[in-house]
């Protein structure tokens, strides 16, 4: 036989039996006649790295991919990345700038090809990364969002919905990102608290010696207003409605008008309006019929040529504007307060409310099936608290801007003649064949059109994911999409279920008529121990390859999992993981231990490891229910915790210590292979969650082929004739008397090798039965007696109803001791029966709850009262 190590290596287990997978193609996954489990990998940035919120969302894919693959289903786990086109082409030009090059001193296909070369060299870096937690994807199939088939999918998605009238063209107030230079959505901004100050500015009142006072955070828009407001039935300010007020710096006029928007609380009551540079004022703006200055580059500097403060960047020009209206006497006051401020999640700029001429998608139409499959469940979140969540998302959904001022990603396939006409079409010939059907139009050629130069929306690529993967757009009806499509399980973040899971249910409804899955599972954001969510800059996010070097893949999967409920916050600590490797020593040194015994074919089963092997079985397939339901509910932490307490308590505690020969003796044949097998339907059950160790120790176990390999194994069954013995309620009433009588060595300072005699007072022997001689073993007991009454000069303690006696010689202070422990356990029992008496003693109570938790309650108070008579009376016996 090979000598198994006594340490477990991860490391060398790992590449070991990732690279037996791969080369084997387990991972492969073609279209059959079984039934498809499908997952796809929601596509992290191109620019990424692995971090802990990756670490868990496909630790968790990979648990459920791979218990499929285990139950039978053909499981294909598609992976992939996103081409983030604002985060890409922030590092693109970071790149160049290292260089010396600036991106405006490029054309747009050479900055595309340092782009492609910045891609293909650390694109992938985070797939690798992956394969170094287990993930069983299907490397075949990875796909990039911009790959050909995947961008084609995207420019005839939006001529398909430009003709269908849902895109449209127009100026509308977008969030702009002036570090990026671009638009982004709402869902693309982050609102933090932040403290600021609240500036109240002095207008001068035109043709008058008086003046109005406005307050604002942000100063510098004032070279944009266009008018002031304030509430109709604000009595301070009715004289002043129709007159005119002089914007300072500008020398404009600007007329004082009323709306009932105004918040008469706020600040002063008057309200300064800048049309071009919030959302609300632009409102006011069309309602009012005002003008709209707009005082700011892409780049976020002041556009504002008659002014001292022109090209000057947003917060230089702020300062300088407070220090001049300061020295105007025109300040009023400064008040500090807290407000929030968006931030772009790309580049973490302020984002400034910014009118601009942009793409659209009309989303009101196509949101309200997307609504419905939530609400009727035909599309599950996991956990259903986010319905609402989502229900109040989707109906209040806005168009959505899906233009971005970018190079890298799908450009637009707008075409702009030189008379003015705009006309959408994939390629520059469709586009000029569309210009020139108009017969009343005089023929243009190609050097007279142009394309639009901007790209689309990263997610306008990813929303289509489900699908292009599986090339459904270009070959609607390929086998892979026939078979794969639908997907059924989706593991995100909840902090992209509306623009990233909506609107891929959005267009699986649009493009495929059928949504893209049948559940979403949405993970919680993972967090430090205090609850801080985990950042570079407060230091406090381990590097996950870091973890996998120090505990190994298994052992950080299975502490992600012990802390990750469905939807809740993770607080992770570094303790967890390491709970996870040292279950891992605990599964190999059960193997181990197992391995190591001397086999003896001449020796018949002892009746002892026949319970035990009955009796575990009945707990294996306790496990094996407890778990499926768990599973069937996403509830993998609480599987985790069932298959950790089943294998640490139950095999290794219990069962192990139950057949294990005496030192130095043999086993039976018999009990051997029934402990072979139970670790086989361990293996087998932990292997979704623990892969490296799991296939280990499965190949260690037999001789196996390679269509015999623990991944493709098949996954333990539930059957119900296991658990018909009813051996557990036995077993739980020995494990408690061994406990006790270790307890009363450890208490007394006795050796454990010192043996002891037990006595139980009962009225039922047959609890006992089976595991009499489980006692006598695991107990160290000579000989187990049942009486009707207390022996003298023992010590005492209660399993359930049952009294138990071990008989010692006891002095005086043995006997005090004695009195003292019953005394307190009478004082908690009548303390317990108290706050039992209590709760059945209100009428609300009983009348309200369920009958079968009312005669739960009357059963404690009974079992309770019963062990309360038996202590009475073994302490009356000590006094006697």
């Amino acid at each position: 036989m090979t000598e198994i190590s006594s340490k477990f290596s991860p490391q060398e287990v790992e590449q070991k039996w990732y690279q037996h997978w791969m080369q084997n193609g387990f991972f492969d996954s073609n279209p059959d006649g079984r039934e498809p489990y499908t997952i796809v990998i929601p596509p992290p940035n191109v620019t990424g790295v692995l971090h802990m919120g990756h670490m868990l969302n496909n630790t968790i894919q990979d648990v459920l991919i791979r218990r499929a693959r285990m139950q039978g289903k053909n499981a294909c786990w598609v992976p992939g990345t996103d081409h983030a086109s604002i985060a890409t082409e922030a590092k693109v030009v970071a790149m160049l700038k290292e260089k010396g090059i600036e991106k405006s001193s490029i054309s747009r296909e050479e900055f595309l090809a340092h782009a492609w070369e910045w891609k293909e060299k650390y694109g992938g870096i985070i797939l690798e990364q992956l394969k170094k937690l287990g993930a069983s994807c299907d490397w075949r199939r990875t796909k990039f969002t911009m790959d050909p088939k995947l961008s084609d999918a995207v420019i005839d998605t939006f001529i398909q919905l430009y003709n269908k009238g849902l895109i449209y063209r127009g100026v509308r107030m977008v969030n702009w990102d002036p570090k990026g230079m671009t638009a982004v959505s709402d869902e693309e901004v982050i609102h933090r608290e932040v403290q600021s100050k609240l500036y109240f500015i002095a207008y001068e009142i035109e043709g008058e010696n008086s003046k109005v006072v406005i307050a604002t955070t942000r100063p510098e828009t004032l070279l944009g207003d266009t008018a002031v407001c304030v509430h109709p039935e604000d009595v301070r300010y009715k004289s002043l409605v129709g007159k005119r007020c002089i914007i300072p710096f500008t020398g404009r006029t600007v007329p004082i008008i009323q709306d009932e928007y105004v918040d008469k609380e706020f600040g002063t009551g008057c309200l300064k309006v800048t049309p071009a540079h919030d959302v609300n004022d632009y409102l006011l703006g069309q309602k009012h019929n005002l003008e709209t200055i707009d005082i700011l580059f892409d780049n976020g500097h002041i556009n504002s040529p008659a002014t001292p403060y022109h090209d000057l960047d947003g917060i230089v020009a702020r300062k300088r504007i407070v220090k001049d209206l300061e020295a105007l006497g025109q300040l009023v006051k400064v008040e500090d307060i807290k407000n929030k401020v968006g931030y772009s999640e790309r580049t973490d700029a302020v984002i400034e409310p910014k009118l601009s001429m942009q793409w659209f998608c009309d989303m009101e139409k196509m949101s309200k099936p997307a609504l419905d499959v939530v609400l009727e469940n035909k599309v599950k979140l996991v956990p259903e608290k986010f319905k609402n969540t989502y229900k109040h998302w989707m109906e209040n959904v806005h168009d959505w801007c899906v233009s971005r001022q970018l190079w890298w990603g799908q450009r637009i396939p707008a075409w702009y003649s030189t008379d003015g006409r705009i006309v959408v079409a994939k390629t520059d010939v469709e586009a000029l064949a569309l210009f020139n059907q108009n017969e009343s139009q005089s023929a243009i050629t190609l050097a007279d059109i142009r394309q639009d130069e901007d790209v689309l929306d990263t997610w306008f690529s990813s929303w289509l994911w489900p699908i292009s993967v599986f090339d459904g757009f270009e070959n609607p009806d390929n086998a892979d999409i026939k078979y794969y499509y639908p997907t059924q399980d989706l593991v995100t973040a909840p902090e992209i279920l509306f623009f990233w899971v909506a609107r891929m249910i959005i267009a699986g409804i649009e493009f495929k008529h059928e949504i893209p899955f049948s559940t979403v599972y949405l993970t919680g954001i993972v967090r430090d121990k205090l609850g801080r969510k985990m950042s570079k800059s407060l230091g406090n996010s381990p590097d996950p390859l870091d973890l996998i070097q120090q505990f190994g893949a298994d052992g950080v999967r299975m502490g992600m999992l012990l802390c990750s409920p469905a939807g809740n916050d993770i607080l992770f600590d570094e303790s967890q993981v390491e709970q996870g490797r040292n279950f891992a020593n605990k599964l190999w040194n059960a193997f181990r231990l197992v391995k190591g015994w001397q086999v003896d074919d001449q020796l018949e089963q002892p009746s002892l490891n026949l319970t035990a092997s009955n009796w575990i079985q009945e707990k294996l397939h306790i496990t094996i229910a407890t778990t499926e339901k768990y599973y069937s509910e996403y509830r993998l932490s609480d599987a985790m915790m069932t298959l950790y307490k089943f294998i640490w308590d139950d095999c290794c505690s219990w069962y192990l210590e139950m057949i294990k020969p005496v030192y130095g003796s043999p086993i039976d044949r018999k009990s051997y292979q029934e402990a072979i097998g139970m670790l086989e339907n361990i293996v087998k059950l932990l292997h979704p969650i623990m892969p490296f160790i799991t296939e280990e120790i499965w190949q260690a176990l037999g001789t196996r082929t390679l269509a015999e390999s623990l991944i493709v194994a098949e996954y333990p069954k539930y059957d119900e004739k296991k658990v018909a013995t009813a051996l557990s309620s036995k077993a739980e009433m020995a494990f408690g008397i061994i406990a006790e009588v270790r307890n009363l060595r450890s208490k007394r300072g006795m050796s454990p090798k010192e043996a002891l005699n037990l006595m139980i007072k009962t009225g039922s022997k047959e609890n006992y039965g089976d595991f009499l001689e489980v006692m006598k073993k695991l107990g160290n007991l000579t000989a187990i007696e049942f009486v009707e009454t207390a022996p003298p000069s023992s010590v005492s303690f209660l399993i359930e109803k049952d009294e138990c006696f071990v008989p010692l010689e006891m002095n005086d202070q043995d006997a005090a001791a004695e009195k003292q422990r019953i005394k307190e356990e009478m004082e908690y029992l009548e303390g317990f029966m108290k706050s039992v008496q209590t709760k059945l003693g209100n009428e609300r109570f009983v009348a309200n709850a369920k009958p079968e938790i009312v005669e739960n309650e009357r059963k404690k108070m009974a079992d309770a009262e019963s062990k309360l008579n038996t202590l009475r009376d073994s302490l009356t016996k000590l006094n006697g």
